[in-house]
């Protein structure tokens, strides 16, 4: 089912309606200075194959990036006060942010790398500890130490939530303060010399627009092309699987990244874990197959050895999701093209999407309406970097 638009032109156009779409979408609705008209377009309303939809939900501030952690820290504040600044008619949504933190465990290598990583986290503010493995194995007797010399844990700011609770949250409030929300699909951009004038839907509708915004997820290559744009940008695949557990952990249980990048946290009375995988193709974006020997042949047996607890598991749930991953250096893309500057990238975020969504929707849309960065500088991140092929490269990557 398509949908027309009530109207023919707007201020911004919005392409992707998902947590960064919605995000943008409510910042500048709900900024004074902003007076302009909004229209959002989604393909799929019910965002069942977004990244949002199919991420592990979670969030951390343990960046080795001073930008990277200070977009995490303000997205945490939002996300605990969301209920509040969402709240449309009385009703306040929960995102159930558990926030039992990251544990990062280290072999030698990997700890002196923490170590490193360590006082510009603390000088960002993050309160992430550095143990040694008895501190470890003290505050999480459930490890198995061997061949590791330490680890790093976040005592706050990091930790998981409600995926579809934030998406939601942000679209009906962007709607209750006058953003137009539309189930259609983006077809062409229209495009005068270096200035986007509009773009075309399924239906052959055309649409004016003064702005147009780039949310399209792992399609966001695909749009930028329709423009003449090019970004470096892939759909990449991520299993995940929810696990039993014979014996449950006790205590308070961390996100919990192995050295060798095999993750697991809870998920109610179970377990979501999976892997970065070691062959990492791009994948069609309507490829969701989970890749069931990856858990046998990766996951499991680095979960048992880790976890002597986990020995003995079951799978009972699974889904592959996409990451829009940035090629270049895991980043996201954000902020107007140099020559077609009425185009803004919100894009390539590489499995960090859904935890940045609070700071990069609130600096696009300070970019919209005043034409600089108030908040944080997320200049770090523009499109400039492309092409001048300089990455910037961010130390932890999981």
């Amino acid at each position: 089912m398509v949908a027309t638009a009530s109207k023919q032109n707007y201020d911004v156009v919005i392409v992707g309606g998902a947590v960064n779409g919605s995000s943008t979408a409510y910042f500048l609705a709900n900024n004074p200075d902003f007076n302009g008209s909004i229209l959002v377009i989604e393909r799929d309303p019910t965002y069942a194959q977004s990244a949002t939809a199919l991420s592990s939900s979670s969030i951390r501030v343990q960046f080795s990036n001073p930008i990277n952690i200070q977009i995490s820290k303000y997205g945490a504040d939002f996300i605990r006060d969301f209920g509040n600044t969402m709240q449309v008619d009385g009703e306040k949504p929960d995102l159930t942010f558990h926030e039992n933190g990251y544990l990062f465990l280290a072999d030698q290598k990997g700890f002196d790398v923490l170590q490193r990583l360590h006082e510009t986290q603390l000088q960002n503010g993050a309160q992430v500890d550095l143990w040694d493995v008895d501190q470890l194995i003290q505050r999480f007797p459930w490890v198995n130490p061997e061949s590791l010399k330490g680890a790093s844990y976040g005592r706050a700011d990091e930790g998981w939530f409600d995926n579809y609770g934030m998406v939601n949250g942000f679209r009906r409030k962007a709607r209750s303060l006058g953003v137009e929300y539309i189930e259609n699909e983006v077809v062409d951009i229209l495009r005068e010399g270096n200035k986007i004038t509009g773009v075309r839907l399924t239906n052959g509708d055309v649409i004016r627009c003064g702005t147009l915004v780039n949310c399209a997820g792992t399609r966001g290559t695909k749009v930028a092309r329709m423009a003449g744009l090019d970004i470096p940008v892939e759909p990449r695949r991520r299993s995940l699987f929810v696990f039993d557990c014979r014996t449950p952990l006790e205590g308070k249980v961390p996100l919990t990244i192995d050295p060798t990048g095999v993750f697991f946290r809870p998920e109610g009375q179970f377990y979501l874990g999976g892997t970065y995988p070691k062959v990492d193709p791009e994948v069609d974006p309507e490829d969701f197959d989970v890749l069931h020997q990856e858990f046998d042949e990766e996951v499991w047996p680095i979960l048992a050895e880790r976890v002597p607890a986990f020995e003995a598991i079951k799978v009972v749930n699974s889904w592959a999701g996409h990451y829009d991953y940035c090629v270049l250096d895991h980043n996201a893309i954000v902020g107007p093209h140099n020559e077609v500057t009425n185009f803004m990238f919100c894009n390539g975020f590489s499995g960090h999407g859904l935890q940045q969504a609070p700071a990069i929707g609130r600096g696009l849309s300070e970019l919209i309406t005043y034409g600089e960065y108030r908040e944080l500088d997320l200049n770090p991140l523009s499109y400039q970097r492309v092409i001048e092929n300089r990455p910037f490269l961010e130390d932890s990557v999981i």
